[in-house]
């Protein structure tokens, strides 16, 4: 069967841009297809110069255009114009300008829409929060998504902790975000999307920057970067109770509220504030997590190594289940380090189970209500 273009461009429509997850017909950027017998060539504008995934849409080209009987398959790569661009923005995100006409009670900021914060968005808004620092929270919240992403379903992850930013590293991101018309495109790895304040300043920098700066951040990353209508949004939130979880809280006014801590009593102490903070600002906590809860040794028995009970004490506190207990596993810390997450690359240790079962419970027990689960139940 001889070859024709509208053969070509029906075989490529199925092809993705790999960041976008669009058709890259859809998208405009197969610009030209050549045919000479069952030799193709196709101009390809990618979004960007540089783009870190040509490879990747170059084997997809070539392997769509072989299975309908391309011999030869050239892929000649250029780059879209300002124009282009904007319409790839436009087409994905929606126009900026918009948005400004819609005005919320809640969620909205310099007149742009946080879509999050709509009702009928059908993303779940997970905060995972501490009172102090040193309790593994952003380590829970990389390893928690992953374990999400395991089960299917589309994960991003915000890094709210502008102080003391961790998940890129922790998740094993190589590369920052890519930026089409001012849209960021967040990086994906294990099947998790993830931005922070990481990509935008240097690792050992400290950032100096008052409340208003730190708000108008943490809106350009809920308005401004691509996240393509995800099931769940983690937001690893600082220690405490500041201005970053407040504002959060006003953003998001749909989020539930996990709470990690360790088994220390004075751990427990301190993270209750976290559980009456979120009271207080009309969000809703769905559960304690304890991590660090023991070491198991050699012999096979388990070292209360930081006490027992803080997390069952602050669930009886604050009201709401322990949904789960991490044991402390030395490669759990080692993989946050080197970014090998431990749910991604060990998932059958003591610590990756535990985790597995928390997002278990998020997708049983603590379901939202019931208008939520029928979209997610569309979604997947």
């Amino acid at each position: 069967m001889a070859l024709t273009e509208a053969a070509v461009l029906d075989a490529l429509r199925p092809v993705e841009d790999p960041e976008l997850h669009r058709s890259i017909v859809d998208l405009g950027m197969v610009r030209q297809v050549s045919i000479d017998g069952t030799a193709v060539a196709v101009d390809v504008d990618l979004t960007v110069a540089g783009c870190p995934l040509r490879n990747e849409i170059d084997s997809r080209v070539r392997g769509a255009l072989t299975a309908i009987g391309a011999g030869t398959v050239e892929v000649r790569f250029g780059v879209m114009t300002d124009e282009q661009r904007a319409e790839v923005r436009r087409l994905v995100h929606g126009d900026p300008a918009s948005t400004a006409g819609s005005q919320h009670a809640h969620g909205h900021a310099e007149g742009r829409t946080i879509p999050f914060a709509d009702p009928a968005n059908r993303t779940r808004c997970i905060l995972v929060a501490s009172g102090k620092g040193g309790v593994g929270k952003s380590s829970i919240t990389a390893n928690l998504a992953i374990a999400l992403a395991q089960r299917g379903r589309k994960v991003a992850v915000i890094d709210a902790d502008v102080w003391g930013f961790s998940i890129p590293r922790m998740l094993g991101v190589d590369r920052p975000p890519v930026v089409i018309d001012s849209m960021l495109i967040p990086p994906e790895v294990h099947g998790v999307r993830c931005i922070s304040m990481g990509f935008f300043v240097e690792e050992d920098q400290p950032v100096i920057w008052r409340g208003p700066m730190l708000h108008k951040a943490l809106e350009q990353f809920l308005t401004d970067v691509y996240w393509d209508d995800p099931d769940y949004l983690l937001v690893d939130l600082p220690p405490g109770t500041g201005d970053i979880s407040l504002s959060l809280a006003q953003f998001l006014p749909r989020s539930e509220v996990l709470v990690v801590t360790t088994p220390q009593p004075a751990a427990q102490k301190v993270a209750q504030r976290v559980g009456f903070m979120a009271h207080k600002v009309n969000l809703q906590v769905r559960g304690i997590i304890e991590n660090m809860s023991w070491f198991t040794g050699d012999d096979g028995k388990r070292y209360e190594l930081f006490g027992a009970g803080g997390g069952a004490e602050l669930s009886e506190v604050l009201d709401v289940p322990l949904v789960g207990q991490v044991p402390l596993v030395p490669e759990l810390r080692i993989g946050s380090d080197v970014g090998r997450p431990i749910v991604a690359v060990d998932p059958e240790s003591e610590a990756a189970q535990a985790i597995a079962a928390i997002a278990e419970r998020l997708e049983t027990d603590l379901r939202p209500t019931r208008i939520y689960n029928s979209a997610l139940k569309v979604s997947g």
